[in-house]
């Protein structure tokens, strides 16, 4: 079957390429990497949670560097103001009017680094522009440039100085994926290429305008009913589970659906398949739901969230 319209030839071994420098990037995660790609072409946020040292910054600067756009990283800290983000109304003494000074939020990719160092108050600050790409200031709304995509990473919560994510923030993100140590052989070659050229610094494969026609062709992915109707038995088990307090969102449902009409768009299908849900559900889902405080916790509640939404896809019947 043809790949859907929009998707035009050329881009191909542009987006092909894209996903190789990423490759370089980040050795040995290849599946990573093809998820970090879905999240950019559904037009959605990526969380990266993991310890320190495995590559997440290096993956969220690679993603951004690898499309000709505006980028800009901020360090969360403990003492970062809202406005650090989001910008601040001026009194122009000369012109005797409020002017308004854009903050790091304007630009086509944000790097929110260590994005759980910084207070609730100005994690919220990023709500209204991951959902609606503007922002509000003193009652007026800025729109963002497009594309607009936020990688945030955090470090896990058992770790010191770091404030967790409220619900309302981690269901902005379209997906949360932890990056893992690397293999023996993959490591090797990491320490190998230590002094090579960065794959920052080669010429990004796709530029802004490459970016959103892929993401208005992600949207003539054709998904069958019976797929839909398989998302949304495995939403409604979330909703259900004994041991989960909070089930998927409707928010969550959209996103599921956007991220496998992307996944078939990245592997040439011009089509969904189940597989693709099942590949999925859990990045896009187990930081969605709450783990019931009546539970025994005996795991990390990032652990017992990926495997309750594993064996709910282990239960609920496949489409033929």
């Amino acid at each position: 079957m043809a790949p859907p319209a929009g998707f035009s030839p050329e881009i191909l071994p542009k987006l092909a390429d894209l996903e190789a420098a990423l490759g370089t990037a980040l050795r040995g995660k290849t599946e990573v990497v093809r998820l970090s790609l879905v999240c950019l072409l559904a037009r959605g946020h990526l969380l990266i949670e993991d310890v320190p040292g495995v590559g997440k910054t290096t993956l969220a600067h690679a993603l951004a560097s690898s499309v000709s756009g505006r980028f800009h990283r901020l360090q969360f800290t403990s003492d970062m103001l809202p406005s650090d983000v989001l910008g601040v109304t001026i009194y122009n003494v000369q012109s005797e009017t409020f002017e308004f000074k854009p903050g790091p939020v304007f630009t086509n990719f944000l790097l929110a680094d260590e994005i759980n160092r910084t207070t609730p108050k100005t994690q919220s600050a990023l709500l209204e522009a991951m959902n609606e790409a503007q922002v509000t200031i003193d009652g007026h709304s800025h729109p963002l440039p497009r594309p607009f995509m936020v990688v945030a990473t955090q470090n896990p919560l058992e770790h010191h100085g770091t404030y967790p994510l409220p619900e309302s923030q981690l269901d902005r993100f379209l997906m949360r994926l932890r990056i893992g140590y690397p293999d023996g052989a993959s490591e090797r070659e990491i320490l190998r290429s230590a002094r090579t050229i960065s794959p920052r610094a080669v010429s990004p494969p796709l530029v802004a305008d490459d970016v959103l026609r892929l993401q208005d062709a992600v949207q003539s992915v054709a998904v069958d009913d019976s797929l839909v109707d398989y998302m949304l038995a495995i939403v409604e088990r979330t909703r259900n589970h004994e041991s989960l307090a909070l089930g998927v969102s409707p928010r969550g449902s959209q996103a599921l659906y956007r991220a496998v009409q992307a996944l078939a768009l990245l592997e040439g299908r011009d089509y969904a398949i189940p597989d693709d849900v099942k590949r999925l559900a859990v990045p896009l889902f187990a930081h969605r739901v709450a783990i019931n405080t009546r539970t025994t916790l005996v795991e990390r509640r990032a652990d017992m969230g990926e495997r309750i939404i594993a064996e709910i896809l282990s239960q609920v019947e496949v489409p033929l």
